[in-house]
Order: C-alpha cells, then structure tokens, then sequence
C-alpha cells in the first residue's frame, strides 16, 4: 500500500520528525507543489488550444532573486533532480515562494507564513518524492486517503480531534443540506475545509451559470465560505486546499470549534461540519 509505504518513511523513529501532524504536513506540501504543477500545465494547454496568454500563472516566467528559475519550481522538473540539488531547491526557493502564494494579508498567507520544511535529509526526500510521483492522482482523493490513514496510525490525532469524515460521507450531508449560491457556509471545525470545498463542487454542478451572475460569482469568491479550527497546522492544509479550489478569498480562522467565535460565525451561517463530541 502506498500510503503506508510513505508514512513509514516519514515516521520512523530516527530521521528527525517526531510530531505526527508534522509528518502530515510534510507530505501535504509536497502534493500540494505536484498540484501546483498540474494546475499550471492544464492553463498552458488551454492557452495553446485557444491561442491567447496564461490566464492563471502560477510559477512565474524567468528567475527569482537569487538566480534559481522558477521554472525549475515546478513538480515535472524537480522530482528527477539529484538529491543535494533538490533538498537545497525545496529548502532555499520552494518554501519561500510558498509562503508568497495567495498574496499578501490573505487567509492563505496568514497560515503559511509559519510553514517549515523539516524533512532532514536530502535521500529521504527524495524517496518521499519518488512514492508521491507514483501515486495516481485522478478519479480519487489520493491526499485525502493518504491523509486518513496516517491519522489511523497516529495514537494522538483522536485526543486531538483530528478525525476526517469519509469522501462519501462529506458529500451525502452536503447533499442533503443543498446550499445554494446565496449562501454562508460555515464549518467551525474545517480542518483540511473538506466540507467546504465539497459545498463549492456541488454549487458547480447543480448552479451551472452560477459564474455568470456578477453578484454571486463575488459572493463565492468573498464571503460565502469561512472555517475554523484551533489547530495551526489543519489550517495551514485547509488554506493550501482552498487555494488549489480556486475561491479567491475565503475566512478560515483560529478558534475552537465550540467557541464562542466560531459559534457567533456559525449563527448566520449554514453549518456543515463533523464537530468532535
């Protein structure tokens, strides 16, 4: 099984990791930067079968300030680097640019700025790149069940209310509310904002033009999602998720779910969450 296999990488007791929603995260970055990747590559595709320009370019054209191009950012290129040239690339550039994305005073930067790369060697890293370049990323939730299972692994995650609610189960209870466009969406326990961005694809599927109304197309990108959750790390992975999604601006926030702050939110808003007990 291959996320096994990339969990027993991260976790073995001697390579230096030994918080398990820091292994987590970890792996977490690193499919975020092969979506990242296949993001832009859909863009370009597109660009080249219409004849216009880029309309979303994630990594930038030419070199950052100390020389590096950015194209040498991107998945397709890095993950065949030898092993000191990419844990230096990850270290030194990826990070930082990381860090950047979503712009400046965005919920996205907000929870990133704290964000560390703490695999500790060069061949482990690679080898954690190597299982992730394997793993099949269309038709399923791959990070979704990579991210299930290590947290079945993790003795702690349930003492901390770390639990994430089955693919199947997040899309029935979004079903059976039926937000609609005009909607505030509210999840005060959002952790990787599952829920959240399973509202966004039902809006898609079932309000088609949704996008072509000026006022609703705003309201999705500005106000209509918002999240909470008392731990930095879920909100760091809720923020790269939404930012994957494509919403412009959404809120999530640090509090606890049964809060008062979260409860205020909750109280004009319709809820959909996996509260813990």
């Amino acid at each position: 099984m291959k996320q096994q296999s990339a969990f027993t990488s991260f976790y073995l007791p001697l390579v230096g990791i030994s918080n398990p929603l820091e292994v987590i995260e970890q792996i977490t970055y690193l499919l975020f930067l092969r979506r990242l990747d296949e993001l832009q590559t859909l863009e370009e595709t597109k660009a080249r079968t219409l004849g216009q320009p880029v309309e979303r370019r994630i990594f930038p054209a030419g070199k950052d300030s100390k020389g590096r191009s950015y194209d040498d950012y991107r998945w397709s290129r890095f993950k065949d680097f030898e092993a000191r040239d990419l844990y230096e690339l990850v270290d030194d550039h990826i990070f930082p640019f990381l860090r950047t994305l979503g712009g400046d005073g965005s919920t996205y930067a907000t929870h990133m700025k704290d964000a560390r790369f703490t695999i500790p060697t060069p061949a482990l890293l690679v080898k954690v790149v190597d299982m992730i370049a394997a793993l099949p990323m269309q038709g399923c939730d791959t990070k979704g069940d990579l991210y299930e299972y290590m947290l079945s692994k993790i003795a702690t995650a349930g003492q901390n209310g770390q639990f994430r609610t089955p693919r199947h189960i997040i899309q029935l209870m979004v079903e059976m509310t039926q937000p609609t466009p005009k909607d505030v969406v509210c999840d005060p326990a959002c952790g990787t904002a599952g829920f959240l961005v399973a509202v966004g694809d039902s809006l898609r599927h079932h309000h088609p033009n949704l996008f072509h109304n000026r006022r609703e197309r705003e309201h999705f990108h500005n106000g209509l999602f918002n999240g909470f959750d008392f731990d930095s790390t879920m909100l760091r992975i809720g923020s790269m998720n939404m930012l994957l999604y494509g919403v412009e601006h959404w809120k999530l926030r640090s509090a606890h779910p049964l809060g008062h702050r979260a409860a205020a939110a909750a109280s004009h808003a319709r809820v959909i969450s996996q509260c813990p007990a």
